[in-house]
């Protein structure tokens, strides 16, 4: 017996003190495993997913505060950061989305059924709403803004107070360097259980929602994870090469194995930043550029959502048998990358947003919600992945900057040398 129980400990051990990739990947086999054979079961065990989920949301807003603060209080002016080359990438890879989604939807059509209207909270109807509900986030109390994690008020508190603290005493500073440690170490604690906690998610969707209720809307789910998939694996290394000017796939599979996973599970971008300031600490990036860009990149980079915007909307067109032209079509791609990177601000994400894209080609808004209604039922995985494609890539764009700035100062300094031996 005693030797039986070693050799299960034994087989064990590289599990529980592996990597946690590893330990994840476990997770979700058994999660899967539970909800297949004992549904009861694994409803249940939905509370440890719900708790880890709620610790990460829970410590994200202090972490974006005090992390951005720190960083902007104690930079110099010779600081490394690259926050415009990063945000160029966001908004490259987020119109680069909805440009992409309009070719594949071109190419395969895809029409819904449109029954009777669904009711949902009232839908932003004009741009200018989602502009005016970003500018008043900014503006927000810090307390309600750390409170509900509206991280652009966060941000914006926290970039107003680094700025003025940078001319404070030395203790000062000391003082914020030591509580962003502090609040640093509590995430890493959060994160080492993200094993149990997506081995509760797994279980309970699973249990709870299956896979029955898409069928009806593979077509329409199948384009959209094609296209999400095509900005994940093309467009987004394609951005990356460009900008590092090296094989950017060693790169992308890394962030959609450790970021990715955990995004696609959490179903959550807020949730999923403690994660990826994880990982840039590991790589060793400037703490001054990844404190700003990973939160920055969680409010305005949404390749997903664009995705998401353009293909529903479209579907919804060719539903109705509305022609679409060509300019309507790069119009929409405008639009869908502006309403993506506003829809922090808007209560109910990417498809709340559908309306305001479907009125570029007249459809009214009872119809347009009815679509809506279609991606609610098809969200499990829609959702999912939109979370996944649109975390893995604030993190994938922030090492890309880093990475273009080294490569740029190697130039500079070979440049140098041979003006030096010439």
């Amino acid at each position: 017996m005693t030797k039986r129980l070693s050799r299960v400990f034994r087989f064990a051990e590289p599990i529980v003190h592996g990597s946690l990739i590893r330990q994840i990947l476990v997770a979700l086999v058994l999660g899967a495993a539970l909800a297949f054979v004992w549904p009861t079961a694994a409803k249940d065990v939905g509370i440890l997913g719900e708790i880890f989920v709620t610790a990460l949301k829970g410590v994200a807003p202090v972490l974006v505060f005090v992390l951005v603060t720190s960083a902007i209080a104690n930079s110099s002016m010779s600081t490394e950061m690259h926050i415009r080359p990063v945000i160029a990438l966001y908004l490259a890879s987020t119109f680069g989305a909805a440009m992409a989604s309009v070719a594949v939807s071109f190419m395969f059509p895809t029409t819904i059924t449109l029954t009777g209207a669904a009711q949902f909270s009232a839908a932003p109807g004009e741009i200018s709403q989602v502009l005016t509900q970003l500018l008043l986030n900014v503006v927000d109390n810090p307390v309600h803004a750390i409170a509900n994690a509206n991280y652009i008020g966060i941000l914006a508190w926290a970039v107003a107070v680094g700025m003025i603290l940078r001319k404070s005493r030395e203790e000062t500073r000391i003082v914020l360097g030591d509580a962003s440690s502090a609040v640093s170490s509590i995430v890493q604690i959060v994160i080492r259980f993200a094993p149990i906690g997506i081995f509760g998610l797994v279980s309970h969707t699973l249990a709870t929602e299956g896979f029955q209720v898409m069928l009806e809307y593979a077509q329409l789910l199948l384009v959209l994870l094609g296209a999400m998939a095509f900005v994940a694996l093309v467009l987004n290394p394609f951005i990356v090469w460009v900008a590092t000017h090296d094989n950017p796939y060693p790169l992308t599979f890394m962030v959609l194995r450790e970021s990715g996973v955990s995004a696609f599970f959490t179903r959550s971008s807020a949730a999923n930043i403690p994660v990826n300031m994880d990982i840039c600490r590991r790589l060793k990036l400037p703490e001054s550029t990844y404190a700003i860009s990973i939160p920055v990149g969680s409010t305005i980079n949404m390749a997903g959502a664009a995705v998401t915007i353009t293909v529903i909307t479209l579907s919804a067109a060719h539903s109705l048998g509305i022609q679409v032209d060509m300019f309507s079509a790069i119009f929409l791609s405008v639009i869908a990358s502006v309403c993506a990177a506003g829809t922090s601000g808007v209560p109910g994400g990417s498809l709340m947003l559908i309306p305001l894209a479907c009125g570029l080609f007249g459809i009214d808004q009872d119809t347009a919600m009815q679509v809506v209604a279609v991606g609610f039922i098809i969200s499990v995985l829609q959702d999912s992945t939109e979370t996944g494609l649109n975390s893995s890539s604030d993190v994938l764009f922030t090492i890309a900057a880093c990475y273009r700035a080294d490569r740029i100062r190697a130039e500079q300094e070979a440049a140098k040398n041979n003006c030096g031996k010439n």
